[in-house]
C-alpha cells in the first residue's frame, strides 16, 4: 500500500503550495516507515536532527503484513512482522524521534528548505529529507489473495518460503523475478507450479534455462488464476483456467505473487531521478539522490533484494549521509 496518493496534475500546483496552508519547519523530515524509515530515524535521532516521520496508510510497512519474521538477527526464535515494526518504532521514539500519522500529497524539492505537504493540508519544510516509501508488490485482484494474505499468500519468497518446506506451492509470473522466485523454492518446496499468463516465458534466456532444468518446477502455461483456496489454516489449492478454458485445481500450500512491484515515489519524480519503473536512483554506495539534501533508502531504491535487513542498512546510510550533508551546510 502506498505511503502517499498520486495527485492530479491539473491540481498539482495548488497541491505544492496548499493556500492557507499551516507550515512547520523541521530539521530532518523521514517520509515512510518501514525498517528503512525507523533506522534512518534511530540514527537522526541519536546524530540529534531531532527527526519528524511520517508513517502514511501503512504504518510499519509492508512488513507489517507479514505473519513470522525468522530471519532478522537478534530474535533467535523469530517474530511477527507487526511486533517487529512496533519494536522498531518505539526504539526510534527512544531517542526522540518525533512519529506521527499522515500522508505526504505533495512535494516541492527545487529548493532548500523542501516542502512537503501532509494529508494536502499542512506543509513541512525542512532542511534535509529521506524517502523511506517503499514499494508496493502488484497483486491479482482477487478477493482470496487479501482472504489469505500472510496465510499462504505471499509477495517474497525469500521472506516466506521456508515455511512451506517440503511442501506444494505456486509462484505466478513470467518474469526473471518469477523465474528467480520459483527456482529459489525449488530448493526447500517438493514441487513448484510456475503460472505463466501467456506461452513463453518473458524472462532472459539465463533464467529460463534454470527454471526448464529444475526438475520440480512445472511450468503451467496459458494458465491464469480464478481462485485461491483454503479453510482457517490457510491456502490449501487454486483454481486455474487454462488457454482453452477450463478449470484447473492444483493442491498448493502456498500461493507466491512475482508481477512485479511499484515503487512508491510518484509525487517525488518532478525533482528526482529514477529508472524506468519508479525506482530512486542513488549515487553509488550512498542514499544521495541527484538533489542535494535529499536521501532515498528502502524498497523505494532497491529494485534487488527487498529484505527487511537491506532496508534498514539504506536506512542507517540516509541518516548519515543526511547528518554529514547538514554538517558541511554548517562549515
Amino acid at each position: 500500500m502506498a505511503l502517499f496518493k498520486s495527485l492530479d496534475p491539473l491540481d498539482e500546483e495548488k497541491k505544492q503550495s496548499p493556500v492557507d496552508a499551516e507550515i512547520e519547519k523541521v530539521k530532518c523530515l523521514i517520509i515512510g516507515s518501514g525498517p528503512a524509515g525507523y533506522t534512518a530515524a534511530i540514527y537522526a535521532a541519536r546524530a540529534n536532527l531531532n527527526p519528524v516521520l511520517y508513517e502514511g496508510i501503512e504504518p510499519g510497512g509492508q512488513l507489517t503484513t507479514t505473519n513470522e519474521v525468522e530471519n532478522y538477527p537478534g530474535y533467535p526464535e523469530g517474530v511477527t512482522g507487526p511486533v517487529m515494526m512496533e519494536d522498531f518504532k518505539k526504539q526510534a521514539e527512544r531517542f526522540g524521534t518525533d512519529v506521527r500519522f499522515g500522508i505526504a500529497t505533495a512535494a516541492d524539492l527545487s529548493k532548500r528548505p523542501f516542502k512537503v505537504t501532509i494529508d494536502d493540508k499542512k506543509v513541512i519544510e525542512a532542511e534535509v529529507l529521506i524517502i523511506a516509501t517503499g514499494a508496493t508488490a502488484k497483486y491479482l485482484g482477487l478477493e482470496s489473495e487479501t482472504k489469505y494474505k500472510g496465510q499462504g499468500v505471499s509477495a517474497c519468497a525469500t521472506c516466506d518460503g521456508f515455511f512451506y518446506k517440503g511442501k506444494d506451492v505456486a509462484v505466478v509470473g513470467g518474469g526473471d523475478t518469477a523465474a528467480e522466485e520459483a527456482t529459489y523454492l525449488a530448493g526447500i518446496c517438493n514441487k513448484v507450479y510456475l503460472i505463466v499468463r501467456k506461452d513463453h516465458m518473458r524472462a532472459s534466456k539465463v533464467m529460463q534455462e534454470r527454471v526448464f532444468n529444475t526438475k520440480n518446477i512445472e511450468i503451467l502455461f496459458e494458465h491464469n488464476t480464478k481462485e485461491i483456496v483454503g479453510d482457517s489454516s490457510g491456502v490449501n489449492g487454486a483454481i486455474l483456467v487454462n488457454g482453452k478454458g477450463e478449470e484447473v485445481k492444483i493442491d498448493i500450500h502456498g500461493f507466491f505473487l512475482a508481477i512485479g512491484h511499484k515503487p512508491n515515489s510518484d509525487i517525488f519524480k518532478e525533482y528526482i531521478d529514477t529508472d524506468e519503473v519508479g525506482y530512486i536512483k542513488t549515487q553509488p554506495d550512498t542514499s544521495k539522490t541527484n538533489v542535494e539534501g535529499v536521501f532515498a533508502c528502502g524498497d523505494v531504491m532497491d529494485p534487488h533484494y527487498r529484505q527487511a535487513i537491506t532496508a534498514a542498512g539504506t536506512g542507517c546510510r540516509a541518516a548519515i549521509d543526511a547528518e554529514r550533508f547538514l554538517s558541511s551546510q554548517r562549515r
